[in-house]
């Protein structure tokens, strides 16, 4: 556990800062999906760890070792973690949990708050066009979702780029990609490391709806022209909201579409999932060392128990001895009476 505890820190620090600079340049479907399983398999192997490490220090604490019947001196010499290590783990380990806590209640009023919205506006079709001059286009969220798009938006495109417009919305909501940008966001919460990660997802998410529209469309030149249209007209307008055509690093997204499609590689891939691999291989190791680590504290405690009962007379009411009997018993399970 001694040097495994630590391999899911490094792995997610390698991974907060190599997976967004290069899942910007990956097809935009494949990558968000790798995106969401870094940020789950990670933000998972640094709470293990971190509650691993705190456990340690925790359980060298004399009343918590009287209570589970082992023995300190035992367990510090196994894995000896520094005391402020093991305060620092816990600290961070509290804090993490109260941000995503509170970042889940937010994630849910967002959910909350965009339904409400979809039930208010006019109409119960697909579209919803709404009587403002600020040019604005998003898609928000629903059963089912609904795509809204201001008069202002419609009449700085021309029939094309309006085509555009609604299949980039439409992407959005097939994709279900309000889901990934909760999961990006509740694992920044748990983690700041992966922050970079969450914002790098939203542009994957803008690129993957870009290429769905312009396969829809069956042109890409006319998509990155009703992108540009868009971002430009938008730029009076307040910060686009969510699943917005106006998103995301625009220049970027409209580069992307005057080139060809990404190509395929698997190499990155690989080599993201042999990371992810590796990371939760140490963290089931560094776990399964902490449980033997317990056990050879616990038969520690039992042979003292039992050496000081031997010294004790016949009749003594208590006998800690008896516990290593129990003990035994649950390890080989034998069944109680």
């Amino acid at each position: 556990m001694l040097v495994s505890v630590y391999v899911p820190f490094l792995v997610t620090a390698a991974l907060a800062a190599l997976a967004p600079p290069i899942a910007r340049r990956l097809p935009p479907r494949p990558a968000a999906w790798a995106l969401v399983c870094v940020a789950l398999v990670t933000a998972v192997g640094w709470t293990g760890s971190l509650a691993l490490l705190a456990f340690t220090g925790v359980a060298q604490i004399p009343q918590i070792a009287q209570e589970g019947h082992w023995s300190v001196a035992v367990l510090r010499a196994e894995d000896p973690v520094y005391l402020a290590v093991a305060a620092g783990s816990a600290l961070a380990l509290a804090t993490g949990v109260v941000s995503l806590g509170v970042a889940a209640v937010r994630q849910m009023r967002r959910l909350v708050r965009a339904r409400q919205e979809c039930a208010d506006l006019p109409g119960r079709t697909e579209l919803a066009v709404v009587d403002d001059d600020v040019p604005l286009a998003f898609a928000l969220p629903g059963t089912p979702g609904r795509i809204v798009v201001s008069r202002g938006m419609l009449r700085c495109l021309d029939d094309d780029g309006r085509a555009a417009l609604l299949a980039h919305e439409r992407a959005h909501l097939a994709g279900r990609h309000h889901l990934f940008q909760g999961l990006w966001r509740l694992a920044a919460a748990l983690n700041p490391l992966l922050r970079p990660l969450a914002a790098a997802g939203g542009f994957v998410l803008e690129r993957w709806a870009d290429e769905e529209a312009a396969a829809r469309v069956g042109d890409r030149r006319v998509v990155a022209h009703a992108v540009a249209r868009a971002a430009l007209a938008s730029t009076a307008a307040s910060r686009p909201p969510a699943l917005a055509a106006t998103g995301g690093a625009v220049p970027q997204r409209v580069k992307a579409l005057l080139s060809p499609p990404p190509a395929r590689r698997r190499l990155p891939f690989a080599a993201g999932g042999l990371l992810l691999v590796l990371c939760c291989a140490s963290l089931a190791n560094a776990a399964s060392d902490n449980d033997r680590m317990l056990d050879n504290a616990q038969w520690a405690q039992c042979a003292l128990y039992a050496d000081t009962a031997r010294s004790w007379p016949a009749d003594h009411e208590v006998r800690p001895g008896l516990y290593c009997v129990d003990h035994d018993r649950r390890e080989h399970g034998e069944r109680h009476l």
